[in-house]
């Protein structure tokens, strides 16, 4: 299989960092502040743990730190004055700690707001910006967002999706999205998409947006790519969730491959070294 070639650099800033991705991918470890989570349920909930667990991922190589305190599917309600108390904080601690930029996983702007204000540099928003003010206080803070494909919205099941053409639906969303970035004053390059599997997708849909990764990495924005232990793998394989870590570095390859130039995972370890891997081999293969 051919690596995706893009036609024009893909360039991104995060905070006053310039990174060149038309080649490159890089690795954004997850650390969740929540009691709930699908993966390893509250297992960084507690400060030392989850402190721990970011310097592990720092010392595996993880290019950024993705925080997030309310989990993306169906659980108990948390309000905002709860996700403020779990993730502003941290994002504080975490930036006087690591010398790696730091992002956001919340859909309320008030949450991204005050974290862009203790030294969070991206707000990683699975709703597609649906919070108005969102995009003005990212604007405002010269921060870089995550555009992401979503169905419903965050929190609401939404077992039946139906699309007469997944790929291009979620392509147009982008596209949108991203205009409406643009429009807010949020710089070209402080702009990433994502195709938000398992959002709003069956098992099948997941797997297809992977496979076209090419047909949404040339929008010409930074695509990331969250597939790490997602439902899909744990369908197509028949896995728990605790087992799906092969099924996630064989996606991390496929998506660097179809032109992912962000990956979203636990396993920062394996995932860079995929990666690296991967570098290695198309450079040896043009050489």
């Amino acid at each position: 299989m051919r690596a995706y070639q893009p036609a024009t650099s893909i360039d991104v800033r995060l905070g006053d960092r310039d990174y060149d991705l038309t080649h490159y991918a890089l690795v954004m470890g997850i650390l969740n502040r929540t009691k709930d989570s699908f993966f390893a349920p509250a297992a960084t909930f507690g400060l030392d743990d989850l402190y721990a667990r970011a310097e592990q991922l720092v010392a595996d190589g993880a290019d950024l730190l993705d925080v997030g305190g309310v989990k993306a599917g169906p659980g108990d309600e948390v309000s905002e004055a709860e996700e403020l108390d779990r993730v502003v904080p941290v994002i504080e601690e975490l930036h006087r700690r690591f010398d790696v930029p730091l992002s956001v996983d919340t859909w309320r702007a008030s949450v991204a707001g005050a974290c862009f204000a203790v030294g969070a540099v991206v707000g990683n928003d699975i709703s597609g910006f649906a919070d108005p003010a969102y995009l003005p206080t990212a604007a405002a803070a010269k921060a870089t967002v995550v555009a992401t494909h979503i169905r419903l919205r965050p929190r609401v099941a939404d077992p039946s999706p139906h699309y007469d053409d997944v790929t291009a639906t979620v392509r147009a969303f982008l596209l949108d999205r991203r205009d409406r970035a643009l429009a807010a004053g949020v710089a070209a390059d402080r702009i990433i998409i994502d195709a938000g599997l398992d959002l709003g997708k069956t098992a099948g849909q997941s797997l297809q947006l992977l496979r076209d990764s090419a047909t949404l990495a040339e929008i010409g924005s930074p695509l990331l790519l969250s597939a790490s232990n997602k439902t899909f793998l744990g369908v197509m394989f028949d896995l728990p969730v605790t087992e799906r870590r092969e099924a996630s570095l064989a996606a991390a390859s496929l998506g660097i491959i179809g032109g992912c130039r962000i990956l979203r995972v636990h396993d920062v370890r394996g995932t860079v070294r995929v990666r690296d891997a991967l570098e290695a081999l198309f450079e040896a293969r043009d050489e």
